[in-house]
């Protein structure tokens, strides 16, 4: 197969490899629905499906092949004629159609799976890329658990399949057991000692039972190997495949390995790895590079004030580039007032008329009860946003305590700061808002009557904000209160001071 030395050609096997994991099956539709869009993704070579291991199998590389046009259309095998034969019938309609035949190359394989020797095994692997061969050009030949075969013996065995007709020679880590120097290593023997090696692509396929898939996928690349075999989100047989996502960006980001994927349109990752976690079940988790939902989420204070001077700071990837909606300034317990600046001038608030101090440790005590602050939540932490709720001569909660029994009366006690100097009340009440807002009345010495009092809980979840509605009227007008708090009795007595400060004001 003549190529660009610097091209390194993407096998997807998302559809074979990736539908191993228990869960994941997919129907016919599905499946070509998710190859269509690999299509456009820019993929070289689409594994289908295994078209002996059952009639849906089959029918799924049949009907793939008619509606996929421009990548390669392959079909796994194990090296005997019925699964050959399965598979040339099952590519009848594929464009360009390829067969993925092989067999094990170590010894555990060779004495424990096949109970055979190496000169058995190797009379085997040639006879099957010969059978092929006489249907289909295009042949891929895998050496199974070539991560833990004699390098001896997988040279010999590499060799003789490309004398007998094969175009790709599959090196595969099945087991995840390679250290990143050791694939490359054994990538770089054959590639000097298999004298035919030149009239063949090598292949990587690498499983992550260590989690260093991608790293020996890299190591394979910069060896001298020229296709990478992985799966979107990294999904297969156990702990996963490589991601293509991943290699194909660590490529793009580090241009001096002079290595290439210029077809792939990376834009289209993130939506492609959503489409694929819905269709195969497999949520794809929140840490997973470049399509994860926290692969762009900034949530220390340090690194949010990094980010947001300059992004470049914190993020290697930008994320428009991987299709990703944007990154994210998450803000918790641990950002700082840069990141709430950001937000808060984000939904509109006039940084000019906002004691930013004083929203930042409301900001502070809100997150220390709730794991993450949203849109909603400052919009709760700002009340109405009006001018009156930063005015300095304002009544502020400074503290509230409630003390309830089964069979005891509600009490309350409220601090409240009028004027920079503070004043405490208890109250007795029919409940633990009435009697707070007896509290704060005695203090004021004001007593609206409460026509309206409406209670909303904001997203769900037991870390949920309350959000209280008052209405009070005094002295012919009406007067509205918000507030919003994890606890809604503090919610209320927020939304009654929110009203109280109104007709004070």
């Amino acid at each position: 197969m003549l190529h660009n030395p610097n091209h390194i050609y993407i096998f997807d096997t998302t559809l074979r490899d990736g539908e191993q994991v228990p869960g994941c099956q997919l129907t016919t539709s599905e499946k070509i629905d998710i190859a269509k869009e690999l299509e456009l993704l820019g993929v070289d070579v689409i594994e289908a499906g295994f078209p002996i291991s059952s009639p849906g199998d089959f029918q799924s590389v049949v009907e793939l092949s008619k509606a996929v046009k421009t990548p390669i259309i392959c079909a796994l095998t194990r090296a005997h004629k019925g699964d050959i034969d399965s598979a040339v019938a099952s590519l009848q309609y594929a464009k360009r159609p390829r067969i993925h035949t092989g067999i094990g190359a170590s010894d555990m394989h060779i004495k424990y799976k096949f109970n055979s020797t190496r000169e058995e095994i190797l009379e085997r692997a040639v006879s099957a890329v010969k059978y092929a061969k006489g249907f289909v050009e295009d042949i891929e030949f895998y050496a199974e658990d070539a991560g833990r075969a004699d390098i001896e013996y997988l040279a010999k065995m590499i060799e003789a399949v490309i004398a007998a007709g094969a175009t790709v020679v599959n090196i595969p880590d099945t087991n995840g057991y390679c250290l990143p120097d050791q694939y490359g290593s054994k990538i770089r023997f054959l590639k000097e000692n298999v004298k035919n090696i030149d009239q063949a692509i090598i292949s990587v396929h690498c499983h992550n039972d260590l989690g260093l898939a991608t790293a020996n996928s890299i190591a394979g690349l910069q060896s001298g190997a020229r296709q990478i075999e992985g799966t979107i989100n990294g999904i297969g047989e156990r702990a996963g495949n490589t991601s293509i996502e991943e290699v194909v960006m660590i490529l793009k980001t580090h241009q001096g390995i002079n290595l290439n994927t210029n077809h792939i349109n990376t834009k289209l990752f993130y939506n492609l790895s959503r489409k694929v976690s819905t269709e195969m079940h497999m949520p794809v988790q929140p840490n997973k590079a470049i399509v994860g939902s926290n692969a762009f989420a900034h949530s220390s204070g340090i690194h949010q004030d990094g980010f947001l001077k300059m992004r470049e700071n914190y993020e290697i990837i930008k994320p428009e580039d991987v299709g990703f909606p944007s990154a994210s300034i998450v803000l918790t317990a641990r950002s700082g007032r840069h990141a709430l600046k950001h937000h808060l001038e984000r939904l509109g608030y006039v940084m000019e008329k906002v004691n930013l101090d004083e929203v930042y440790h409301r900001f502070l005590n809100l997150a220390d009860q709730k794991k993450e602050i949203n849109d909603q939540d400052l919009f709760a932490l700002m009340g109405d946003g009006t001018e009156a709720n930063y005015n300095e001569s304002s009544i502020k909660m400074k503290t509230l305590n409630v003390i309830m029994g089964e069979n005891a009366i509600p009490e309350a006690t409220v601090t409240l700061e009028i004027s920079n100097e503070e004043k405490q009340a208890t109250a007795t009440g029919n409940g633990p808002v009435d009697a707070t807002i007896k509290a704060i009345e005695s203090i004021t010495g004001k007593k609206p009557s409460l026509k309206e009092f409406n209670i909303q809980a904001m997203n769900g979840g037991s870390d949920d904000i309350s959000r209280v509605n008052m209405l009070l009227f005094l002295d012919g007008k009406n007067y509205d209160g918000y507030g919003f708090s994890t606890d809604i009795v503090r919610a209320s007595a927020n939304a009654y001071l929110d009203a109280v400060n109104k007709f004070l004001s």
